[in-house]
């Protein structure tokens, strides 16, 4: 299968989409930006997985040398890892890097296009981008948000990270018609914390019913993605007044440097980590592999829905 010339897909992946077996995307920014060397890599392969071990095919998606890897070998994994000459690629990265012959690591954003293009329509990340605090007078609002609106693919994550507005986050999402949902919740997760002040728009409490929803919404012709938030497993929870007070300080430490752009949140999350003694990765962690469970599940579930609608 080879839908566009700028793909790349490993063979595991290419036979799991040619027999219509569930696929979940990974991104790779969280490879090369988001953790340290060797967690990332530990991660990434433990990630990888429990996805198989679910019932459906991971697919890491990058950038390498020019081409869109769909599903990587443990050596690309590795080079994403310890290499420090990866750019972090958005939507807008993504022509200059494929028309230089570059390497980048997908955001969300990248990632779900990447995924859209392969066909692929469920992908597992930590949590999602949104508007930034003080984005009234910054305009600063992670892509994410938009690509959620327009490209077909779902995002399990463990919500919004909390270093973001989420108010307002989930006030862009509703005027942009994008479902959020909590997995087995109410209230809208926050990264490291289980609940937050917002509550989602809708609660699903199985991976059936995920599968169903999305089948649905794609069905009816309703264009965008859809956001499941699972919160992190409560054993691995941050306490919430604590973590305010940490993200506050990383916030006033970030003005204070001038950090702007897609630099804040890898700034964030690394003053974060050193300042809870390296408990907010471990939290990370753990978070993106309770949302590698319920999207391979979620995977499976949907894939059956598309296979009874095929036999209807």
């Amino acid at each position: 299968m080879n839908l566009n010339p700028y793909l790349s897909l490993s063979q595991e992946v290419n036979e799991a989409l040619d027999k219509g077996k569930p696929v979940v995307a990974l991104e790779s920014t969280i490879i090369s930006h988001g953790m340290p060397y060797p967690e990332n890599i530990e991660t990434a392969k433990e990630v990888e997985q429990i996805i198989r071990d679910n019932g459906a095919v991971p697919a890491t998606i990058a950038i390498l040398d020019g081409r869109i890897k769909i599903g990587l070998t443990a050596e690309e994994l590795t080079a994403l890892a310890s290499r420090d000459d990866i750019t972090k690629a958005s939507r807008k990265d993504l022509p200059y890097l494929l028309a230089t012959g570059r390497s980048g690591a997908t955001t969300v954003a990248a990632t779900m296009i990447c995924a859209d293009l392969a066909g692929i329509r469920l992908f597992v990340t930590g949590g999602i981008g949104g508007v930034h605090r003080g984005a009234e007078t910054t305009m600063d609002i992670s892509a994410d948000l938009e690509e959620l609106a327009r490209t077909n693919v779902a995002v399990i994550c463990a919500g919004a990270k909390s270093i973001l507005d989420l108010g307002l986050t989930l006030e862009y999402l509703e005027t942009k018609g994008v479902p959020v949902m909590g997995y087995q919740t109410d209230s809208l997760p926050a990264f490291f914390t289980r609940t937050s002040d917002f509550a989602v728009h809708f609660r699903v409490d199985d991976a059936e019913e995920i599968g169903r929803i999305l089948h649905t919404k794609w069905e009816l012709g309703l264009q965008g993605g859809a956001v499941i938030a699972n919160p992190i497993p409560s054993g691995h929870a941050l306490d919430a007044s604590y973590m305010t007070g940490v993200i506050e300080a990383a916030l006033v430490e970030a003005k204070q440097q001038s950090i702007t752009g897609k630099d804040v949140t890898p700034f964030l999350l690394d003053h974060v980590n050193r300042a809870t003694e390296g408990r907010s990765l471990a939290a990370n962690i753990e978070l993106i592999k309770a949302n590698a469970g319920l999207g391979a599940a979620a995977a499976v579930a949907f894939y059956e829905q598309k296979k009874k609608a095929y036999q209807r």
